[in-house]
């Protein structure tokens, strides 16, 4: 049973990691956004690789953030009965639906992306401008990215379930914890 959670904190700290590094994209973006809107609107200057900036970065923060926030309980659940369950049912439900919904549509996003993040690494497939950021193909592996870290907290989410209905105490992660 150590061995589970040792695996859970050892999930907890990656994705937790992760987390912290990809918020910062979030401020990179706000500045980059900032910046695109002065270069068009003070001096009339476009530039395509820097709004296709915004994007990549976007897609960065949600998809490989993805993780962090099912550790820290931030993603949408549908509680009806789950709120007031006691903690014993909490942790069946979340077992359960580790495995028969969140693993599942992680192995079905991975292998429904793969041809098309394959093909786009074996072409090396850019932007369609021309100055714009040659690296569509990087753009497309973050959804494999995402896949593989939220699979991986969902097996957190599981081993501590399995601790937990075992008997043995283990801490839950911080919910509220501030990323600074």
């Amino acid at each position: 049973m150590s061995a589970l959670s040792t695996l859970a904190r050892w999930i907890d700290t990656f994705n937790d990691l992760i987390g912290r590094a990809t918020a910062w994209t979030a401020l990179a973006m706000v500045l980059i956004q900032f910046t695109v809107v002065v270069m068009r609107y003070i001096f009339g200057v476009g530039s395509i690789m820097m709004q296709e900036s915004v994007i990549y970065l976007h897609a960065v923060l949600f998809m490989v953030g993805a993780g962090y926030t099912l550790l820290h309980g931030g993603h949408v659940r549908v509680d009806v009965f789950y709120r007031d369950a006691s903690e014993k049912i909490k942790a069946w439900v979340d077992f359960i639906g580790v495995w028969i919904f969140l693993i599942p549509v992680c192995i079905l996003i991975s292998i429904y992306s793969w041809p098309y993040i394959r093909i786009s690494w074996k072409v090396l497939e850019g932007s369609k401008e021309t100055s714009g950021i040659q690296g569509v193909f990087l753009l497309k592996s973050v959804i494999l990215v995402f896949a593989i870290l939220v699979a991986l907290q969902g097996i957190a989410m599981a081993a501590r379930s399995i601790l937990h209905l075992a008997g043995i105490r283990v801490a839950e992660p911080e919910e509220d914890k501030p990323l600074a």
